[in-house]
């Protein structure tokens, strides 16, 4: 007969029975006997001293993104739970699966307002696929495993554990021969023959194809499956901002991202085209902008795991509920001969050659040159050295953080691999990338991970510095892009606001004295022709880096589609606003 064990004792067996290795997160009253009994399973159970839990929340996703395993992160009850909401958001806007175990007060206090009282659970009721408040210590095994399964199943998310204290400190002998029973739970993973047999007769009659690639290929690491089916289709590929890495851009058929931000000769064939396939993306506004006059003459094919996608936003043609690994298998599989694809290559040439001619005509507009009466440092002077040697190197990851920098790396940095670009997109969180970029780094100690910051977003978070060195990783190197200017904003009030520029203009601190501070090693840069030198600096430095690059402060993000429009109103400079 096994032994009684805590309830504590129980929800860190509980996570190692699953797999878990690393948690990130901060003590407290409530949560405190499970931090009394991590003591005990400190061998197999990383615990990451996290300066605030929305850093624990950001740091537990970017490990989930960067390796497809859950991320768990902890905090106390009242405010270490509600400093978590803002990662649980981005979790599950992002389709991140997370796992967030809080500490409640004693079961008898519930509802009488007792010191750091707050239901976690209500609050995060619209924003987690599912949670629970367990107030009983013998639910505890059934709970942990039936909350891993929601979170990393069908479309992934985040799912949070709130466990009152008497529930930790209770002792009961634990079963673990738990079975799972969730009857409305049941992910459809395999698509619908009819509808993948639709599919493939829509795009070998396509004149026009094109195949948009959003984060699901990634989640069901279905890239090498995408690349096949692109390639033996001819059909040229746009990736999303979270699809960025599904398909490697230096591929012929890789034309690049979509949407308010993305390419003109994107944009344009996305208006042109007359079957869109798009497999693991939402639709959602920055890609679509003015819904009603998005791919007019398209039919279209949207394969999504969340059925509740599909058709959510934009009229779909044929809608495939699926994985899209298994989806894109099933595909490749009801693919006709060479010869019933000949007509399809014939047409997809002549449609290829006349995206790439659109491009030649746009990207001229879209690059970012110094100006000539300039002695300030362009942003793309550093993307461009960051590029060079982040190629030259390989091994690295890139987290950004959100705003302008974001869309540049986005635009500017070369992308071969999946889960190599990490960023905030559907909440657009602020204060994500140093965060983020502590979980990475723990996941992957042998790469560098470069983390790309505006100096808004990097003063939200940038405490999370002392963790990293605290925990003693020497693999992160920060990248901040100081304008002075919470840059996109400054974008917009410039460009639609006659340059009345409120709450904008940015002060901060001396960011490499700062990192100084932090025991980092910190440079700044003003001038061009320092940024390689500073670059190559932060990569003999054997431990963490920060680079403040002081860049020209009202530099805009082209194109840009202005908001309310279509995609086929992309501008390339003021002028045309």
């Amino acid at each position: 007969m096994s032994e009684q064990r805590t309830g504590a004792q129980i929800m860190c067996e509980a996570l190692i029975r699953e797999g878990v290795e690393v948690m990130f997160g901060i003590p407290g009253g409530a949560i405190m006997p499970f931090y009394h009994a991590m003591w005990e399973y400190r061998d197999k159970l990383r615990h990451v001293l996290c300066r605030h839990e929305q850093g624990g929340g950001h740091a537990a996703e970017g490990y989930a993104r960067a390796t497809g395993r859950i991320g768990v992160c902890i905090g106390t009850s009242g405010p270490g739970t509600t400093n978590l909401v803002t990662p649980i958001a981005d979790a599950m806007m992002d389709s991140t699966p997370l796992l967030a175990i809080t500490g409640q007060v004693f079961s008898h206090l519930l509802g009488k307002d007792a010191f750091q009282e707050t239901d976690i659970v209500g609050i995060t009721m619209p924003i987690t696929k599912h949670n629970y408040l367990v107030k009983n210590v013998e639910d505890l095994p059934y709970v942990f495993k039936e909350a891993i399964h929601i979170a990393t199943t069908g479309r992934p998310g985040p799912v949070l554990i709130d466990i009152t204290k008497d529930a930790m400190i209770a002792k009961t002998v634990p079963n673990w021969d738990v079975k799972l029973n969730l009857p409305g739970y049941k992910p459809t993973y395999h698509g619908n023959r009819k509808q993948l047999r639709e599919a493939i007769r829509l795009l070998v009659n396509a004149k026009k194809p094109l195949i948009m690639a959003g984060n699901g290929v990634i989640m069901a690491n279905a890239h090498e499956e995408l690349r096949q089916f692109a390639e033996d289709l001819h059909i040229p590929v746009i990736t999303t901002l979270h699809g960025i890495g599904s398909f490697p851009e230096d591929h012929q058929l890789s034309l690049g991202m979509p949407g308010m931000h993305g390419w003109v000769h994107v944009n344009k064939a996305i208006q042109e085209c007359d079957v869109l396939f798009n497999i693991g993306g939402r639709f959602d506004d920055r890609v679509t902008g003015k819904v009603s006059t998005f791919a007019p003459h398209a039919k279209i094919i949207h394969v999504d795991i969340d059925p509740s996608e599909i058709g959510k936003n934009v009229k779909v043609t044929v809608p495939i509920v699926g994985d899209a690994r298994n989806v894109l298998q099933a595909l490749l599989d009801e693919l006709p001969g060479d010869d019933e694809l000949a007509t399809l290559h014939a047409n997809t040439t002549e449609w290829l050659a006349h995206i790439r001619a659109m491009q030649q005509q746009h990207q001229p507009k879209q690059q970012y040159f110094k100006r000539d009466d300039s002695v300030m440092l362009a942003p793309a002077e550093v993307y461009n050295s960051l590029t060079r040697a982040l190629n030259e190197r390989g091994n690295y990851r890139v987290v950004t953080d959100v705003g302008q920098h974001q869309m540049w790396a986005a635009q500017l940095l070369d992308w071969y691999r999946p889960r190599t670009h990490i960023t905030s997109g559907g909440a657009g969180t602020m204060g994500f990338a140093v965060p983020a970029a502590l979980g990475v780094a723990i996941a992957h100690p042998n790469e560098t991970v470069w983390a790309i910051c505006g100096d808004g977003g990097f003063q939200m978070t940038n405490q999370e510095m002392a963790t990293i060195i605290q925990e003693g990783i020497k693999n992160v190197k920060v990248a901040v892009i100081n304008n002075g200017y919470l840059g996109m904003v400054r974008q917009w009030q410039e460009l639609f606001e006659n340059k009345r520029y409120s709450g904008t203009p940015l002060s901060g601190p001396n960011f490499a004295k700062l990192a100084e501070a932090y025991y980092w090693k910190g440079i700044t840069v003003e001038r061009p022709e320092d940024v390689d030198a500073a670059i190559e600096e932060a990569y003999a430095t054997d431990g963490p880096v920060l680079i403040d690059f002081r860049v020209e402060r009202e530099v805009n993000v082209w194109p840009m589609v202005p908001q309310g429009k279509s995609i086929g109103e992309t501008i390339t400079d003021a002028s045309q606003v």
